[in-house]
């Protein structure tokens, strides 16, 4: 994978999950899940007046906050979906890719109903991640 660029990693990050699926939306790669409920946007060449690569996606309750507090260079509260609770994180800032990784998973679980989020759990051996 060390040649993939953005979208074939978060593709991979994101279809590892239960009932994923992937469509244009807005025009940006969305992953959804059963085909619904979205929880990642890439951005790869920018939005509107952000012209750097970037995603938004599903938090958990308080994650937008805190994560803007830690690292205002990577995240940030992103238009129209921000007022939700979604983070928006930049990609040409110097994040991780397991960090990327790890966001997307974040997002999955904030909107996945018990019984995937079950079926994710039972696919690793100690259970949720962080």
């Amino acid at each position: 994978m060390d040649d993939a660029g953005p979208l074939e990693r978060i593709r991979s990050f994101c279809t590892a999950f239960p009932a994923v699926t992937e469509r244009l939306s807005h025009g940006a790669p969305t992953w959804f899940i059963r085909g619904r409920t979205s929880f990642v946007m890439l951005w790869a060449d920018g939005h509107h007046q952000d012209q750097f690569p970037h995603l938004w996606c599903a938090a958990p309750p308080g994650a937008q906050q805190e994560l803007l507090a830690a690292d205002p260079r990577v995240y940030f509260r992103p238009p129209y979906v921000g007022h939700r609770g979604w983070l928006g994180m930049r990609l040409d800032q110097g994040a991780e890719w397991a960090e990327v990784a790890e966001v997307c998973e974040d997002a999955y679980r904030a909107v996945a109903p018990k019984r995937l989020l079950a079926e994710l759990d039972g696919r690793r051996p100690g259970g949720p991640a962080g």
